[in-house]
């Protein structure tokens, strides 16, 4: 978790990183948006540096051509008042503007505004030089001022960057979250399919390599555990074979030996009858663990099941089974030239054990029915029957625990899921889908769909 925790950590510092020249871009475009403003508004036709040039140039009669130029240029108005209040001359004067004031008149003008026009007043040894600006360009504050268009403008600027940033914050996240789960899905999926039990050969480079290599790491622990469990699940079915062969073969001889009682040769039926159980279990659990554990080869090439369904259920009718079972196939039209990439054999061995499944959990007798029908996609095989069903706690049971085993009855009649869960590993092998539905005394079926293959 080192590794990731590096990987992470090289992210955030991306992304401050990034913050940070998100500042210093904002304080650009905060000086060249302003900059202009206040190099303009502050500069040589500034208030302050206006007031001081005219001053400077004040004579008795009035001001220099040059410098009443350089008034008009810059749209500004000037006036010279006496003591008393009247204007001794003055330069582009608007109409509106009078040229007669009161000390009170004085007062209130020379802090703001005079008829709209910001005005900016200047003390001399014989009166008072004001300078009119143009009307809204400049808002002027007590002991300040701010030019309006700056006023104007900040408001904007505001909403506007701050919308920028939201958005480049926004679009960071976005692609910093995509590369990160674009670089850390396959992390995922490995986990995945290791919770699942299945090997992974995970290859990344860069900061995530050392995870990778601890969930490759872990992938190969589980692949020799599950090595190991299947070959001791094999090795054991193997050994238990031998010694069920002799307990079968001389139950066998033992049952058809004429000298023997009868009880004798019942017992020993029964013997051999529970001897084949356990075998079939044996193989079962074998399989079961192959398939679980991807150790089983399959053997895929093109099958018709219609022919497939027909040919078990002639072995089946061949080999006998009890009156009170009959077996009935239902092939619709469209399914009989229906074709599937399988495991013929493996297929075989799920319909068998449906069907196994059925007249076990029915000693009074029933009637099991094989179905196949199709559409433009799949093809369904159906194992059902009309006999005693399922509870829904029982069904639930089976859907949650395939693996589940009961323990014997009184007349040793072995019950277990290993039939049902070697049905379900036959399927996922083959990329199907298995479901179950059953009420009580309504029967049961399970209908499989596999993919088929199209013409």
């Amino acid at each position: 978790m080192k590794a990731f925790g590096k990987y992470i950590s090289k992210y955030l510092l991306s992304f401050f990183a990034f913050v940070l020249v998100l500042l210093l871009v904002n304080i650009l475009a905060f000086s060249l948006t302003f900059g202009g403003i206040v190099f303009r508004e502050y500069g040589a036709a500034s208030p302050a540096n206006m007031l001081e040039r005219v001053a400077a140039d004040l004579s008795v009669s009035g001001i220099s051509e040059e410098t009443a130029r350089e008034l008009n240029r810059n749209q500004i108005w000037a006036m010279y008042l006496n003591e008393g209040g009247g204007c001794d001359w003055s330069v582009s004067l608007p109409e509106e503007v009078p040229t007669q004031y009161r000390t009170q008149d004085i007062a209130v003008f020379s802090k703001g505004y005079l008829k709209d026009y910001p005005v900016f007043v200047r003390s001399m040894e014989d009166g008072l030089l004001v300078l009119g600006y143009p009307k809204d360009s400049f808002m002027k504050l007590t002991g300040n001022y701010l030019p309006m268009r700056a006023v104007r403008i900040f408001p904007l600027f505001v909403t506007g960057i701050l919308a920028a940033d939201i958005l480049l914050l926004f679009l960071v996240y976005y692609f910093s979250k995509r590369k990160i789960s674009k670089n850390t899905e396959p992390i995922m999926t490995s986990i995945k399919t290791l919770s699942a039990g299945k090997p992974v050969n995970l290859s990344i480079h860069g900061e995530l390599s050392e995870i990778a290599d601890s969930v490759n790491q872990a992938s190969q622990v589980l692949s020799r555990q599950n090595q190991a469990r299947a070959n001791w699940i094999s090795g054991v079915s193997h050994d238990i074979r031998t010694p069920l062969s002799m307990i079968m073969g001389y139950a066998q001889r033992i049952a058809g030996d004429h000298a023997a009682s009868g009880n004798i040769q019942q017992e020993a039926e029964i013997i051999r009858a529970q001897s084949t159980k356990i075998k079939d279990l044996v193989q079962d659990l074998n399989l079961v663990s192959q398939l679980e554990y991807e150790m089983q080869p399959l053997t895929k090439a093109p099958v018709r099941l219609s022919r497939l369904l027909r040919s078990y259920a002639v072995e089946l009718l061949n080999a006998g089974i009890p009156e009170k079972y009959s077996l009935e196939t239902e092939i619709s039209k469209d399914a009989e030239t229906a074709v599937i990439e399988c495991d013929e054999r493996l297929i075989s061995r799920a319909v068998s054990n449906l069907v196994q499944n059925s007249i076990r959990h029915n000693p009074q007798g029933c009637t099991i029915i094989l179905r196949l029908a199709c559409s433009d996609t799949a093809i369904f095989l159906t194992v059902a029957d009309n006999g005693v069903g399922l509870s829904a706690e029982k069904l639930r049971e089976l859907e949650e625990k395939p693996h589940y085993m009961e323990s014997t009855d009184e007349r040793l009649d072995l019950r277990h899921g290993l039939g049902l869960l070697l049905v379900r590993q036959i399927v996922e092998a083959h990329d199907g889908t298995m479901k179950m539905e059953s009420t009580p005394q309504n029967g049961y079926k399970t209908i499989l769909a596999f993919q088929k293959l199209l013409p």
